[in-house]
C-alpha cells in the first residue's frame, strides 16, 4: 500500500504492546476526567457512591453510607455491562470480555472471539493487525447478524476472507473453560445451536466475549419503586419515562431512564441524545428521540456504518405501509478521493421512499465510513 503511494519503509516495524495498552487506558481516563471536570464547570454536584430507589418518590440512597438525597426528578443512567453466556468462565486473562481486551495483556496466537458484531468485529481488526489468528464462534447461522445483509456478505470479503481468520456458525460456546498463558490452552466446547448436540471442541490460546451487553440495573430497588424489568431492562415510553412494566405499564412518576438501561438502542450518542431529551421533557418542552436518525459504526479497517434500518427491514417496512422501496447504490471504485488513498473498496447504498423521496436508511462499507453517515442522519432525520 504505501509503496504504491512512493513510500518505503526500511528496518522491521514493531509494536509495543504495553504501549498500546497504555494508549487505550490512558484516552478511557482522559475522556473520563473531561466529562467529570464538564460537570464540575457547570455546577453540578458529583456524589462518588452506589445509588439505589427507596421505594419513596423523589428519594435515592447511597448503598455503601445509607445517606438519602432528594430531588425533582430522578435520572437512572447505569449503562450496561458485558454479558456473559452459561457456562462461559472468564478470568481477564485467558478469557476475557471487552473489558480484559483493552488492557492487552497479552498477544495470543490464536484467539477465539465468541459472537460477531460490532465488538467482536473490532477487536479481529486489532488482533490481526497485531499478528493473531482469529476464530469467530457465531450462535446464529451467517457472521454479522445485525447487519444489512449486503454490507455484511462484503464485510465478510474485506474483513475476513483475506485476514488469518476462520469461523464457525450456527454453534453455541457451551463450555468455555480458562487455560493458562504457555502452559494450558484455553478449551471451549461447541454444541449445535439448534440441535444442541456437541460438535467440536477447540483448544485455543485465548478466547474472547463478545456476546453483547447487559443493563446494569440489578439490585437498585426497582421492585421498591414497583417497577418490572424485562431481562434487566427498565421500560421506558417515547419521552424516556419509566413505566411499571413493558405492556400496559403506568408511568411511575419524576422517574426517567436513559441508555443502556432502557435497550432502546446500546449507544453512547443515543444515551446522551435521550438524556438531552430528557431535559426537554422535564423541562416542559416536549421532546421525543428519532432512533431511526441515529446513527452507528463499526471501527474497523474499511470502516461500516448505517443510520435507519436494514434493507431486509426497509422491505418489510414498505410492505406493511403500502409504499414502494427505492435503492440508490454507489461504488468507492468511481470515487476519485477514495482511489487517491488506495481504498476502492467499498459501497454507499441509500434506501428511500419513491413515493416522497423520503431517505430511510443509508448503508456505508469503506474508508471514513463513520464520517460520511453523520450526514446521513441528517437526510433520515
Amino acid at each position: 500500500h504505501l509503496k504504491d503511494l512512493g513510500i518505503e519503509v526500511e528496518g522491521e516495524i514493531k509494536y509495543d504492546r504495553e504501549g498500546i495498552a497504555a494508549h487505550a487506558k490512558n484516552l478511557a481516563n482522559r475522556v473520563k476526567g473531561n466529562l467529570e471536570a464538564s460537570l464540575v464547570g457547570l455546577g453540578v454536584d458529583v456524589i462518588e457512591g452506589r445509588g439505589i430507589l427507596t421505594g419513596k418518590p423523589n428519594e435515592i440512597k447511597d448503598a455503601a453510607t445509607g445517606k438519602v438525597y432528594t430531588a425533582k426528578d430522578i435520572i437512572v443512567a447505569t449503562g450496561s455491562i458485558p454479558f456473559v453466556p452459561p457456562g462461559v468462565t472468564v478470568d481477564e486473562k485467558t478469557v476475557y470480555t471487552s473489558d480484559g481486551a483493552l488492557e492487552l495483556q497479552s498477544v495470543p496466537e490464536w484467539v477465539a472471539i465468541i459472537g460477531s458484531g460490532y465488538i467482536g468485529l473490532e477487536f479481529s481488526d486489532v488482533y490481526t493487525a497485531l499478528g493473531s489468528e482469529v476464530t469467530f464462534i457465531e450462535a446464529m447461522d451467517e457472521l454479522m447478524p445485525t447487519f444489512d445483509r449486503e454490507i455484511a456478505k462484503l464485510a465478510e470479503r474485506l474483513l475476513i476472507r483475506d485476514r488469518p481468520i476462520d469461523y464457525r456458525t450456527g454453534v453455541f460456546a457451551s463450555e468455555v473453560t480458562p487455560g493458562i498463558p504457555g502452559e494450558k490452552p484455553v478449551t471451549i466446547k461447541m454444541i449445535d445451536a439448534k440441535t444442541k448436540e456437541h460438535v467440536e471442541t477447540l483448544e485455543v490460546d485465548a478466547a474472547m466475549v463478545a456476546t453483547g451487553r447487559v443493563p446494569a440495573t440489578s439490585d437498585m430497588g426497582l421492585e421498591d419503586m414497583g417497577i418490572e424489568t424485562n431481562r434487566g431492562f427498565i421500560a421506558v415510553n417515547e419521552k424516556m419515562q419509566v413505566l411499571t412494566k413493558v405492556e400496559g405499564g403506568e408511568i411511575v412518576p419524576n422517574v426517567w431512564c436513559i441508555g443502556d438501561a432502557n435497550g432502546k438502542m446500546m449507544l453512547a450518542h443515543a444515551a446522551s441524545a435521550q438524556g438531552i431529551s430528557v431535559i426537554e421533557n422535564i423541562c416542559g418542552r416536549e421532546h421525543v428521540v428519532d432512533h431511526d436518525a441515529v446513527p452507528a459504526a463499526c471501527f474497523t479497517h474499511p470502516e461500516i456504518a448505517m443510520v435507519g434500518p436494514t434493507e431486509e427491514q426497509c422491505r418489510e417496512k414498505a410492505e406493511k405501509e403500502g409504499w414502494e422501496l427505492g435503492k440508490s447504490q454507489g461504488n468507492f471504485r468511481a470515487n476519485s478521493k477514495a482511489l487517491a488513498e488506495g481504498e476502492g473498496n467499498g459501497i454507499a447504498k441509500v434506501l428511500f421512499n419513491k413515493e416522497t423521496g423520503k431517505v430511510v436508511a443509508v448503508h456505508i462499507i469503506g474508508i471514513h465510513a463513520a464520517d460520511l453517515i453523520q450526514e446521513c442522519a441528517n437526510a433520515v432525520a
